[in-house]
């Protein structure tokens, strides 16, 4: 058996630096192994009365065998809120390691499991807790207000945590109280929400190492390719890229527009393993990725997350059998400080948005 080798991917920091982290990509899997693989994990999730919550950017056969059994492809919040409703006992997410602690934040009482836990993200690496503590002292005056993309740490360092779906208008209310905020960690979201709102936000430096790729000049040249093609856009990308877009949304929000608009063919500007569910959801509708090469481009991901990449059959089936290393922990007393801003950001959705369910996270 072939044993995958770690790609290091680098990240910028929040104070211009570089940093490198590993993604080992998962075992391959041939066609002829598949069928028996899933039939495993099947058995394996009735018999350990578990249920399976998977990102829309994880491989395709996690988000069929997801809602083949009974659980969910949805963003990160949505993955712990159906977790948290859910019978079962266990929850195993298959995403990056903030939505594991995101799950087991809304649902101490329960196990959470994750295919590998060295599953990281960007955003969450260039955010460490120490110096996001020390910027924060150093703005009193401001309201934290953090993207779900951080660890249970910085949740707990917060005053409210938003997804991209409703960021705007949570910065919009508090914009409207005459509050200023502190914006983390994302600062291509956060420049679109100051954009839309007109709030008074100071941002901590970090990005998306998927969307930050997303090139204007070959979306351009794309699109002249395809001129009746609708360009859909997440707001984690680059401002250049957003300017472009037919619709800016989150996840769930893309996929929402692409129904909406009902056109025959569309651009997606986010990482395209969310291309698998609008298929499923639109036969007949051509979806096209947008450019992530070109000028300056490095392409590390090229619009796929190699953490996200990390979810597998094999590890997924591993962790239900009982491999050591799988299960999330969070610090009680980190978790319920944590807890504090997730709910303030469900009750407002609940208050001024009836019809929120939670959806639009990475």
């Amino acid at each position: 058996m072939a044993v995958a080798t770690p790609i290091q991917i680098r990240f910028e920091r929040f104070n211009g630096d570089m940093g490198i982290a590993p993604a080992k990509p998962p075992r391959m899997i041939s066609p002829a192994e598949r069928p028996a693989l899933v039939e495993r994990a099947k058995k394996l999730l009735k018999e350990r009365d578990a249920v399976l919550v998977a990102h829309y950017y994880v491989h395709p056969d996690l988000q069929d065998l997801a809602q083949e059994t009974g659980g969910t492809v949805s963003d990160s919040l949505e993955m712990a809120r159906f977790g948290h409703a859910h019978s079962a006992g266990t929850i195993v997410v298959a995403g990056v390691r903030f939505m594991g602690e995101t799950a087991k934040i809304l649902n101490p009482e329960k196990r959470v499991l994750m295919p590998d836990l060295a599953a990281e993200c960007s955003l969450d690496l260039a955010t460490p807790i120490d110096d996001f503590s020390k910027f924060c002292d150093e703005h009193p005056d401001r309201v934290v207000v953090v993207y779900a993309n951080t660890s249970a740490a910085v949740k707990a360092r917060s005053d409210w945590m938003v997804t991209s779906s409703i960021a705007e208008k949570i910065v919009a209310h508090l914009h409207r109280q005459g509050r200023k905020v502190l914006w983390a960690p994302d600062k291509h979201l956060g420049a679109y929400v100051q954009k839309v709102t007109g709030a008074d936000m100071l941002m901590w430096n970090a990005s998306c190492v998927v969307h930050d790729e997303f090139k204007a000049q070959q979306l351009e040249e794309l699109k002249a390719l395809h001129p009746e093609a609708k360009v859909l856009v997440h707001p984690e990308s680059p401002a250049s890229v957003i300017q472009m877009a037919d619709a800016v949304g989150s996840t769930t929000g893309i996929i929402q527009a692409a129904e909406r608009l009902k056109a025959k063919e569309y651009i997606v500007a986010t990482d395209g393993g969310i291309i698998h569910q609008m298929r499923k959801r639109m036969p007949g509708v051509t979806f096209i990725e947008a450019p992530t090469a070109g000028k300056g481009a490095t392409c590390q991901s090229c619009a796929h997350c190699p953490w996200m990449a990390m979810n597998g059959l094999h590890n997924l089936i591993e962790t239900l059998e009982g491999a050591p290393g799988h299960e999330v922990f969070v610090d009680p007393e980190v978790g319920r400080r944590a807890r504090a801003p997730i709910e303030r950001m469900l009750e407002f959705a609940k208050a001024n948005l009836p019809a929120f369910q939670g959806s639009g996270d990475a």
